[in-house]
């Protein structure tokens, strides 16, 4: 190889060293961009074609290598419209090619980068530092949904968002086993259920209606003693035993009742001691039992009590006597309540609990606040089941017998675990929802599954978990978003936050071979392979910026080697020109 190949060889080397520092140089100058992606310096040596024991180091050549799939630091920014990338893609941007009817033109070329800063230009798309504009899937306001799959440049809109009615309610909630409301009276029976009959009629107690008694009659002549009967009310028997106080005095445990002929004791007077009996015996379902004679027939009933039954049984001469069969008494009822007029609003709040408020929108926009409560109106303790109704203010105006709250259409009744019975209520229908005259139409009440339930608490108070609504008034563009999902969001005067588009990414195989061009871009090459898109908007992180990935204090040690080195080739260099000087003098 000789002198000439050393020199040679030394210039490639004082080439590569300048390729070398041109690109540090490049590195430093962009140590501030925003998402800059340094390049690093490759070196190969060029060995020439020789024997093993003649073989020379050779020349060198220096090469580009991109570092794409290194990131820079992500740092926070108050600009809502910025994003960073945490992934190995790319933002899909493209440039503006002109105007045409005061209207941006584009190519639909894809570039890609990873510079974020976007804002909103004058046009309403979203366009970075350097004059690219993002691009994005729209997306439909109504349903939530992509609507596309081929990225176009995102455009904004600051048009009035137009009213939206409500069509849907999602409530969940835990309703209490007790109920405290400022109704209840722990010492009173049954105080803390709302009960029809004090709001409409129709309600009736459990009764049984025995055969035709007179009242004045010696009760001996229908009684037999040493017979008894059982009433039993929610599980409490009282037990009559009939005796004959002239024979001796009663020694039972149970109820006795002396039908004893001296001092005669009518049927009257022995139904009457029948019913204190039942009521002092027959547990709180009973406190108010009736035992008489009604329209000339005997008639026992639970008087006030609207929730619990209750059977009779005994021998057969009392059973025949008396006109009456063994077996249950016949059922309460307690017909719906569905309106609760405006001068009983002060008793129903007191027999209720309230289960929040949410304001609702009709078609045109006009709100309306729907003020919800619950009352339980049947309870196992009782006797029954543990049920409960859902009412809402129709019409807080209202005065007198003007109804003021209505009833939804819907009993919710409850198993013992807290759980409604089968097969539960995921969804409930306010039929003409109408709110101080704003007509809403037939609104979805949403619960889903296991959304209401009934357990313990100790405050006796509804405990909402939620409540929400689809619909929203009329609203004025205020600002614009991009979250960490990559969608980019607009928010209203009316406080409603839409999502208008999709940002795409994309991803590439070979993300370190793709060409470098202009402004932080990157197009896809043969050797990088086709951009794969990705329509999740993973790895987005809005209110954010990537800095360039060129660190200072690296770049000046490489910096410093490079002048070295390139000093060194300087020297062989002269050190070859003085040999050669050398070989030239040999002739003189």
């Amino acid at each position: 190889m000789g002198i000439y190949g050393a020199l040679s060889s030394a210039v490639t080397g004082l080439r590569a060293q300048a390729h070398a520092l041109e690109n540090i140089s490049g590195n430093i100058a962009n140590s501030q961009t925003t998402g800059y992606k340094r390049i690093e310096t490759d070196f190969l040596d060029l060995i020439p074609d020789a024997p093993i024991s003649r073989q020379v180091p050779g020349a060198v050549l220096a090469q580009s290598r991109g570092t794409n799939d290194v990131q820079g630091d992500i740092k926070t920014v108050s600009n809502e419209t910025f994003i960073a990338l945490n992934s190995n893609g790319f933002f899909v941007v493209e440039p503006k090619i002109g105007q045409s009817d005061g209207n941006a033109v584009f190519a639909g070329t894809n570039f890609y980068t990873r510079r974020g800063d976007f804002e909103i230009d004058k046009d309403g798309l979203l366009v970075n530092g350097a004059g690219y504009y993002l691009k994005g899937l729209p997306i439909d306001t109504l349903t939530g949904n992509i609507s596309g799959s081929v990225p176009e440049v995102i455009k904004l809109s600051n048009n009035f968002l137009p009213a939206q009615a409500t069509t849907r309610v999602n409530y969940q909630a835990n309703l209490p086993q007790l109920p405290k409301n400022t109704g209840y009276n722990a010492t009173i029976y049954n105080s803390e259920l709302m009960e029809a009959n004090d709001y409409v009629t129709g309600s009736t107690t459990a009764s049984k209606t025995g055969g035709a008694l007179t009242a004045g009659a010696d009760a001996d002549t229908v009684l037999t003693a040493g017979e008894s009967l059982t009433v039993t009310v929610n599980g409490t028997a009282v037990k009559f035993d009939f005796y004959d106080s002239d024979l001796g005095p009663y020694t039972g445990t149970n109820v006795g009742i002396d039908i004893e002929n001296t001092t005669p004791t009518t049927v009257a007077d022995a139904l009457a001691a029948m019913e204190a009996g039942l009521r002092s015996a027959g547990g709180p379902a009973a406190s108010t039992a009736t035992v008489g004679i009604v329209g000339g027939n005997l008639q026992i009933t639970l008087g006030s009590d609207y929730h619990a039954s209750f059977s009779v049984a005994g021998d057969a001469g009392t059973l025949a006597a008396l006109g009456m069969t063994a077996g249950a008494s016949s059922a309460p009822t307690r017909p719906n309540v569905d309106t609760i007029p405006a001068d009983l609003d002060a008793e129903f709040k007191a027999n209720s609990v309230a289960g929040g408020a949410i304001t609702v929108y009709a078609e045109n926009g006009a709100p309306a606040n729907v003020q919800l409560r619950w009352a339980k109106v049947d309870s196992k303790a009782a006797g029954g089941a543990d049920t409960w109704n859902l009412y809402y203010m129709s019409n807080s105006a209202a005065t007198g017998a003007s109804p003021m709250w209505t009833r939804v259409d819907q009993d919710y009744t409850f198993r013992g675990d807290g759980s409604l019975l089968p097969p539960g209520v995921p969804t409930a229908t306010i039929t003409g929802l109408t709110v101080n005259g704003v007509n809403l139409g037939d609104v979805e009440l949403k619960h889903d599954t296991n959304g209401v339930s009934q357990f313990a608490d100790v405050n006796g108070t509804v405990n909402v978990s939620t409540l929400n609504q689809n619909g929203y008034g009329a609203g004025e563009f205020v600002s614009v978003a991009i979250n960490d999902s990559g969608r980019v969001v607009a928010t209203y005067s009316n406080g409603e936050r839409i999502d208008m588009a999709q940002v795409v990414t994309a991803e590439f195989n070979a993300i370190n071979k793709l060409k470098r061009l202009d402004g932080g871009v990157f197009a896809s090459t043969s050797e990088s392979g086709e951009a794969i898109l990705d329509l999740s908007g993973s790895g987005v992180i809005g209110g954010a910026l990537e800095a360039s990935n060129t660190d200072i204090s690296d770049e000046f040690t490489k910096l410093i080697v490079t002048q070295q080195a390139y000093a060194a080739g300087t020297r062989i260099v002269s050190a070859a020109d003085d040999m050669l000087q050398e070989a030239l003098n040999m002739i003189r």
